[in-house]
């Protein structure tokens, strides 16, 4: 018997909750972060051209990683820019040229990429155990359920409605809660008058590419900085995402991948792409599809939504602000949810290991960044140093 046709399995993998877990998953990675980027633009001198020349490498190379890599392992692999690495760029970058900025962007690609291929990261990571790693995702998504809430105080209409939508959902339409959710949050937001479309205008992004000139700033001050801030507070939490969630997705050569995406685009303005941590959790939960072999269809659609942020920068861009920071901040939290509770009860499953999850689960909850390097991975870290200190002395 001849395998099913590509064209074939995607149409019956397809589902209304996976182009909803996908749109949820651009609209919190872009809402939530764009702003830094911008920002990072703008600190390295970038033309309103320039920056929109970012958006279109970014968002394309985010789109193109999103769907090979998923439809090549039938697994949801999600990307996305590396959100400390704009915030690096922000401060340590600040000042430097951008043919220079544009030069360390390459080699902190060209690292990643030797990273990735190369096994080196992965073997590190092989060595990080389940409970550690699933303590470190909760860590990293409470503070979005917190928000969720938390902007009850500012738009209790609006957020109330969209809790009392996806908990009668949950009851009925498990498969269409996060999607019913949003629905409902944009009728609200469009109803009191909250959803801001005036400033939308249809305009093509165009790449525009920076000749890189090598320089020490360029090493020292971009690339070297960018590269461990991408790997520690990106790929380790995005590996960990994609463990706790249960999908044996090759990270080496995903995470090589992101690497060689970024080397051809970074000219263009593509800083840092890396494997996604909160959004992929949303890809890769219940929320997306019922059946855990049908979640890549979710990222292919994340994928889609944002090679159409690339294509029309501006436009989306206008489209993502429109939306309130309430609806954005409660359907992040919302679609989360399930995953929080998965990986909570993973990260304490194993009484030997509780205390040493529940220390990497606080520290990365708790937002400390040290070095420039987020509290993912200080987390993980203060995890194995309790991890070690508290392990059973061997039976002699």
């Amino acid at each position: 018997m001849s395998a099913t046709p590509l064209y074939q399995r995607l149409w019956r993998d397809q589902s209304v909750s996976a182009v909803a877990a996908g749109f949820v998953t651009v609209l919190v990675g872009f809402a939530s972060s764009a702003a830094i980027v911008f920002q990072a633009a703008q600190a390295l001198g970038a033309t309103p051209a320039q920056t929109a020349s970012w958006m279109w490498a970014l968002g394309l190379g985010m789109g193109a990683t999103c769907i090979g890599l998923s439809l090549r392992w039938k697994m949801p692999v999600v990307t996305a820019w590396s959100t400390p690495g704009a915030a690096v760029l922000v401060t340590s970058a600040a000042g430097v040229p951008m043919e220079e900025a544009v030069a360390g962007f390459l080699l902190s690609a060209l690292l990643i990429a030797i990273a990735g291929f190369s096994g080196m990261f992965e073997r590190m990571l092989g060595r990080i155990p389940l409970s550690l790693a699933s303590g470190m995702l909760a860590g990293v998504l409470l503070r979005f359920g917190i928000d969720a809430f938390a902007a009850i105080q500012a738009q209790p209409l609006l957020v109330l409605a969209m809790l009392g939508t996806w908990l009668a959902a949950r009851r009925f339409w498990p498969r269409y809660a996060v999607i019913l959710t949003l629905l409902v949050g944009t009728a609200i937001a469009a109803a009191t008058a909250q959803l801001d479309l005036g400033q939308l205008r249809l305009e093509l992004a165009r790449p525009e590419w920076t000749t890189p000139r090598m320089s020490l700033a360029a090493v020292l001050g971009v690339a070297l900085p960018l590269f461990v801030v991408t790997m520690a507070s990106q790929n380790v939490p995005g590996v960990a995402v994609i463990r706790a969630s249960g999908y044996p997705v090759p990270v080496s050569p995903a995470i090589g991948w992101t690497g060689a995406a970024n080397l051809v685009l970074a000219p263009f303005g593509g800083f840092a792409l890396n494997l996604a941590a909160i959004t992929a959790a949303i890809c890769m939960g219940p929320e997306a599809h019922a059946d855990p072999a049908k979640r890549y269809m979710a990222a292919v659609w994340a994928g889609i939504f944002y090679l159409l942020v690339g294509l029309f920068g501006a436009t989306v861009a206008g489209l993502f602000a429109a939306f309130p920071q309430a609806l954005v901040l409660a359907i992040a939290g919302i679609a989360l949810i399930g995953t929080l509770g998965s990986s909570l009860a993973t990260a304490l499953q194993d009484a030997h290991e509780r205390d040493a999850a529940l220390v990497t689960f606080l520290v990365t909850a708790s937002g400390l960044s040290l070095l420039g390097v987020g509290a993912a991975f200080w987390g993980l870290v203060a995890g194995v140093i309790v991890r070690l200190v508290l392990r059973p002395p061997r039976a002699g």
